[in-house]
């Protein structure tokens, strides 16, 4: 496990509040340690998931050490906290690698800090595999670019194609759909993605609005949703903001026959027990859940090794969302390096764009835009969740059902959304 050092301040583009770390005793290498830098969210709104996902790294760490490391050397992991901001994230992967001079670095979790750090890493000609996030290469098309998140080929809309389909298939049709989104890189993208599939669903939108990062009070949101009177809600958001649109409905009493679709942060145990039986009847996006389909090996172990680590760490205690996924996108990493016996950029690009990947989340393929060969995403819907529902609840799958995509279901959608009230 990484020692961590103070916080410090470090001056490129602006003062940063960094979070230094130290590896612990190589086991059975020799050499100096290949030293591998990221940046991640570990305050800010955004911290929830990043911390599980840093500490899933230090999992990985912990057992390639314990296995002689990578090449016959120890590894070595440098991380800074980036705030849930983009603003930090270039002087991060500056300073590590003009002065830490790290060996590889991985990208940030989630779509703003990642995309704040292409232009460093293409500069440098790095490999940047990042954690979740959307759309990140649609512009910058970046031949060493890889995202680990289960978007498929077609990013954008994957968030919500599940919902859509789900809208779309009931009897009577709902006709009419309203979009609301954070004013933020991720909500848009997802957002787009939502009207694109709105539209292949038939349905008439009555409503589409941003709302600025910095809002608060959802009421006022959530009521002029309403005097639309749309069927269907798509909503795209971030953490903080996920948690003032459900408690805003359950406030207003807004009734849609389905809403949900692309909010950050329903996916997080500690807002999971925050909202508790407020998040019935509401459908949203996963990217796994413990259902016995979605076990590979190594799953099992890691979740048992991550939850009997995770009070002492202070980090989401079952690790569903972002623990196993830091671990995963470490995985690539590491079959990488082995595959291609080497710590060179561009062969190690190549390498991940020709072959297969074995994870703890079931074998991964990237196509040529970085993103993976095939979508991966789930549509889940809450329910029967009980007033105080604790820890044992959100371990299990009795909450929520998988609706799509068919080979993984578990369910049928509750319909409308009053119905799972």
């Amino acid at each position: 496990m990484l020692r961590r050092l103070k916080l410090g301040l470090f001056a490129a583009a602006g003062v940063l509040a960094l979070a230094l770390p130290s590896a612990g005793p190589a086991k059975a290498q020799s050499g100096e340690p290949i030293k591998i830098g990221f940046s991640m969210s570990l305050t800010g709104p955004l911290s929830p998931n990043g911390k599980q996902a840093l500490l899933g790294l230090q999992i990985w760490e912990e057992e390639v050490n314990a296995k002689g490391g990578l090449l016959g050397r120890p590894v070595k992991l440098i991380y800074y906290d980036d705030q849930s901001q983009s603003a930090p994230v270039p002087g991060i992967y500056t300073k590590l690698l003009d002065v830490d001079k790290v060996d590889l670095v991985l990208g940030p979790y989630a779509t703003v800090p990642a995309a704040a750090g292409m232009p460093v890493v293409m500069q440098k000609q790095k490999l940047y595999i990042i954690l979740f996030g959307l759309g990140v290469n649609t512009e910058f098309k970046y031949d060493k670019f890889f995202a680990m998140i289960p978007s498929g080929p077609d990013p954008k809309p994957s968030f919500t194609t599940g919902f859509f389909e789900m809208a779309a298939a009931q009897n009577p049709k709902p006709q009419t759909v309203a979009f609301i989104a954070a004013d933020q890189e991720f909500s848009k993208n997802a957002c787009d993605g939502a009207k694109d599939n709105a539209k292949k669903a038939g349905l008439r939108t009555v409503y589409d609005r941003a709302y600025p990062p910095t809002t608060a009070d959802f009421t006022p949101v959530v009521r002029a949703i309403a005097a639309a009177n749309p069927d269907v809600v798509a909503v795209c958001s971030y953490p903080l903001d996920s948690v003032g649109l459900v408690k805003a409905v359950n406030e207003v009493g807004f009734k849609p026959k389905m809403i949900g679709g692309a909010m950050v942060g329903l996916q997080a145990t500690g807002i999971k027990s925050q909202l508790g039986h407020l998040l019935n009847g509401w459908t949203n996006y996963e990217t796994w859940v413990p259902d016995k389909k979605m076990y590979y090996e190594g799953t099992e172990e890691f979740f048992k090794k991550y939850q009997s680590k995770a009070q002492a760490a202070g980090v989401d205690a079952l690790g569903y969302y972002l623990g196993g996924w830091g671990y995963a996108y470490a995985q690539i990493l590491e079959q990488a390096v082995k595959g291609a016996k080497t710590l060179k950029d561009a062969d190690l690009a190549a390498y991940i764009k020709k072959n297969k990947f074995k994870t703890i989340h079931g074998e991964i393929e990237f196509g040529d835009n970085g993103e993976w060969k095939k979508s991966g995403m789930l549509q889940v819907q809450y329910h029967n969740i009980k007033q105080g529902a604790g820890l044992e609840t959100w371990r299990s799958m009795d909450y929520q059902t998988v609706l799509t995509p068919d080979n993984l279901k578990t369910g049928n959608l509750i319909y409308p959304f009053e119905k799972a009230r």
